[in-house]
């Protein structure tokens, strides 16, 4: 899931300047999760907003705003409450912001920042287990992405940097290579550490990127 954190408020009442009608999309998926964007805090937004004399022509949890086809469904269904707004106040991530500018075609203000794709470990706490790089090896670290768990993104680990199960970068970080040194033991795969992996062939991930499923090729 797309973890995000919500902007402080004085952030979004400076991009909100000058601007009297907001609409307000909150997203049903990720954000309800992370708590920046679900039904209560597109409701405390829109009391918040009032209280800066802003008028809310609606507010809307879209499932998820990341969907084209959703948004513009969504569009449609409230093109009156769209027509008066000066902007959209995006709950969501960067990925349902854009989306919700591309489907609607309006102005949008984003009220979170997007952090990470990560593991819902429980109520309130995420963590980052995946860069997206495209070039996926987790069959050879036991789980464990080098990219991701590694600061220095290390192919091949541990370095001289560990100290007391510790990564240099931070004492706050497991070492990325002893977690997958020890995930390789229990696997009783130690000898995949032998094997030198080559550099990450950052061609995959260029910039920006699209994909079209080949089963949905083969129905066009």
């Amino acid at each position: 899931m797309i973890i995000t954190k919500q902007k402080p408020i004085d952030e979004i009442l400076k991009y909100l300047e000058g601007v009297k009608n907001v609409f307000i999309a909150g997203c049903a998926q990720c954000a309800t999760v992370c708590k920046t964007g679900g039904e209560d805090e597109v409701k405390k937004m829109e009391e918040l907003l009032k209280g800066h004399g802003k008028n809310i022509t609606a507010i809307e949890i879209w499932d998820p705003p990341c969907h084209l086809l959703e948004v513009r469904k969504r569009a449609r269904d409230n093109k009156a409450a769209l027509d008066k707004a000066d902007v959209i106040l995006s709950m969501s991530c960067g990925d349902g912001c854009f989306t919700i500018f591309h489907g609607t075609g309006k102005k949008v203000v984003p009220a979170t920042d997007t952090l990470f794709l990560g593991e819902a470990e429980r109520a309130g706490h995420f963590a980052e287990v995946c860069s997206l790089c495209g070039d996926c090896t987790l069959f050879m670290t036991g789980g464990y992405c080098p990219n991701t768990f590694c600061p220095k993104g290390l192919q091949n680990g541990p370095c001289g940097g560990v100290k007391d199960g510790k990564c240099e970068v931070s004492p706050d970080i497991d070492c990325g290579w002893l977690l997958i040194y020890n995930r390789l033991k229990e696997l009783g795969e130690l000898d995949k550490m032998k094997k030198i992996h080559p550099p990450k062939d950052h061609s995959k991930s260029i910039k920006p990127r699209k994909v079209v499923v080949d089963a949905v090729k083969k129905r066009t």
